[in-house]
């Protein structure tokens, strides 16, 4: 029960703590420990994803095992709550939208909603490329480095996984498109992964500005050009919003 209750420990003072704060030996001293058992449970819950260590830095961030079991736990329930905006969305657009959430360490879309003339192939219950969608995109953008090295799980010059002539296979170029989504704060997909799928998402985020689901709108490149792109993303950020608001 003691160590249940020095986990639990750390585990909120991981998650109110920022810059130095953040070190072992601050979450030690803030939570009563010796350094040593700190560093033993940290590393522990390191190996659960439940915390990550950012090696540069030395500093602790709450781990993507949290999110995972978030989604696990709130899924039914978000869907729930997002069935009323996918609807919207889909019928303003002609076009799917769609909710992702991470299941069993997969981004999974978990519903869809589909505007009714149109038929169209769905991806509900299916696991996300994280690098080759615009829904995995979203999801890396918002999330911290080292969690974006664990869900790539490249070795050490490792390229990305080439699905269709567009797919973005270098690290690098990877870096440069999560940067540009941040900044406009919706990711955007050219066929990357299915020729036939163009879209855009937006991350819903949690009050610690974390990624806990993803919001996107995806269709055939006739309807989905380009030029629709900032269009589509004002949809998304604003159904992520609300969605986040609730």
């Amino acid at each position: 029960m003691q160590s249940v209750e020095r986990a639990a420990a750390l585990l909120r003072a991981v998650a109110s703590a920022g810059g130095a704060d953040s070190t072992a030996t601050a979450l030690a001293e803030k939570v009563g420990l010796n350094r040593t058992t700190a560093w033993r449970i940290l590393a522990t819950l390191e190996q659960q994803r439940l915390v990550s260590l950012d090696r540069r830095t030395g500093r602790y961030s709450l781990g993507f095992g949290l999110i995972d079991l978030a989604g696990q736990a709130g899924g039914e329930s978000m869907v729930r709550r997002a069935h009323a905006v996918l609807a919207r969305i889909a019928a303003k657009t002609g076009e799917t939208a769609a909710l992702a959430v991470m299941r069993d360490g997969d981004l999974t879309y978990v519903a869809e909603a589909v505007a009714g003339a149109i038929v169209s192939v769905t991806w509900q219950g299916r696991p996300v490329s994280l690098h080759a969608t615009s829904t995995g995109k979203a999801l890396l953008a918002f999330s911290g480095g080292d969690e974006v090295r664990e869900l790539l799980d490249l070795p050490f010059g490792g390229r990305l996984q080439r699905f269709t002539p567009s797919t973005i296979t270098s690290r690098a170029a990877l870096a440069r498109e999560l940067t540009s989504t941040r900044e406009r704060g919706y990711s955007e997909c050219r066929g990357e992964f299915d020729e036939s799928a163009w879209g855009v998402s937006a991350p819903v985020l949690d009050a610690a500005g974390r990624p806990v689901a993803v919001i996107s709108i995806w269709g055939p490149p006739e309807r989905v050009t380009a030029k629709r792109f900032p269009t589509l993303g004002r949809l998304v950020l604003a159904g992520a919003e609300e969605l986040a608001g609730r």
